[in-house]
């Protein structure tokens, strides 16, 4: 009797360690090559596993919830014609599992939509989509797994820390033991410095994602319910929380005159009789701007003292799911033209929404766009997707009056909100190549040169 063959998980990527969540198939289920076999769901994506083989499920050897990585075995299966498909066994069960891919921290967006222009409705929708993955993130301290202790309450057994008023009360707004500092002021006195330098050392040494919070019982103010916070949401949530703290963010806010792009799109689109985004465009003259001014197709290098400079464009969209949000990539887009890559986005939202993104869809990122267009909004501030070293907002554009030196007119103008990592980028850097994408956007002949 021939012996079951054994079903490995297929190349996962950066990823590993990552949990069932689903199991569905049974032990005496028929399968066929690509039958969904369970799901597995990542901080970034969920995804399904397809069978390999045709035959019969003999036994499973995992459970929901279990961790699994590249080959871990998750069932076995008789094998129709005895023979098991080359991707049965995709890697070695004794080659390591590779480490995991750094996280992306994004704001929501999903297929926006543009204001009407005077009384006809515009369809400009910004579309979302794909997620980076890049060079590898300088190392990121992890933030504090226990809540800064409450500070020492005077008990009559022993002298008080040695401490002025002032300082006393400085202490006490930051949650700082005072019996556990050491003072450098005169006799040993406690300066404000010294409480400062406390604080900034047990932040260093890792911790709770949201830092020191009261525990409090919101049920003694009224009725209350438990929500379970989304497993995305969940394992994103540390990590956005790391690259605020770790990185110096700076947004710089413009406005790009949209009004001859936008009427270039709508013709463009009846001619084609076909959907095309407006964020294909912006797509396309933020890879200009990036030509332009390199420093943003960039990250810093793990000892934080040189760039490596990508000369490739694959731009991460974020996307609004059910699941929550995920950042796939679109690739190669330097040489792709705008009718390509609106389909492209348009296929790879879907995916994003119907949770069939695989670990290539959401990996090589080089800068991500964030749009909040078809919600609504004058501007934000979205976090940088570590390891890039920048992320694009839009917002909802709206019809404005603008003055042209002799009368106001209406044009539709888009915000954009630039946010950059100031280790990397200046203040100037920054406004130039905002200057340089509001600029293309403003004159569509600039993107077809």
């Amino acid at each position: 009797m021939a012996k079951p063959t054994p079903i490995k998980i297929p190349e996962l990527g950066d990823f590993a360690d990552v949990p069932v969540v689903e199991i569905l198939v049974a032990p005496g289920d028929q399968i066929s090559p690509e039958t969904p076999l369970l799901t597995l769901e990542s901080d970034k994506a969920t995804m399904e596993v397809p069978s390999p083989v045709a035959g019969t499920v003999a036994d499973i050897v995992v459970k929901v919830g279990d961790i699994v990585s590249t080959g871990s075995v998750i069932m076995h299966a008789k094998v129709v014609d005895g023979k098991a498909s080359a991707e049965a066994e995709p890697a070695s069960e004794s080659e390591p599992a590779p480490e995991p891919a750094p996280e992306p921290e994004l704001e929501r967006e999903l297929e926006p939509k543009l204001e009407p222009a005077s009384e006809a409705k515009l369809e400009s929708e910004l579309e979302s989509e794909p997620a980076p993955a890049a060079a590898e993130a300088p190392p990121i301290p992890e933030p504090i797994d226990q809540p800064l202790p409450e500070p020492a309450r005077p008990t009559g057994d022993g002298p008080l820390p040695h401490a002025s008023p002032g300082v006393r009360r400085f202490a006490r707004e930051l949650g700082a033991d005072l019996s556990q500092i050491q003072g450098s002021g005169k006799h040993g006195r406690i300066l404000q410095g010294d409480v400062s330098a406390w604080v900034k050392q047990r932040l260093g040494q890792g911790g709770a994602a949201g830092g020191a919070m009261p525990v409090i019982d919101f049920s003694r103010f009224g009725k209350t319910s438990e929500q379970p916070l989304g497993r995305i949401k969940q394992i994103s949530g540390p990590h956005l929380h790391r690259a605020w703290q770790a990185i110096p963010h700076v947004t710089h806010h413009e406005h790009a005159d949209i009004t001859d792009l936008e009427a270039f799109r709508r013709d463009t689109q009846a001619r084609t009789e076909g959907r095309i985004s407006l964020l294909a465009f912006v797509i396309k003259a933020l890879v200009a701007a990036m030509r332009e001014y390199p420093i943003f197709n960039a990250s810093l290098a793990p000892d934080g003292k040189a760039l490596i400079l990508k000369h490739y464009f694959n731009i991460g969209i974020a996307v609004d799911t059910p699941n929550g949000l995920v950042v796939p990539v679109l690739r190669a887009v330097e040489h792709k033209g705008v009718l390509e890559l609106a389909a492209e986005l348009g296929a790879v939202s879907a995916r994003a929404r119907e949770g069939k993104l695989g670990p290539a869809d959401l990996e090589g990122g080089c800068i991500t766009i964030s749009s909040l267009g078809g919600i609504g909004g004058s501007s934000f501030a979205p976090i940088i997707n570590a390891p890039e070293v920048a992320i694009l907002g839009l917002s909802r554009a709206r019809m404005q009056p603008v003055w042209d030196g002799e009368v106001f007119e209406p044009r539709l103008m888009l915000p954009l909100s630039l946010s950059y990592d100031h280790r990397v980028i200046d203040g100037a850097e920054g406004a130039r190549f905002a200057a340089k994408l509001a600029g293309d956007l403003s004159d569509p002949r600039n993107l077809l040169l």
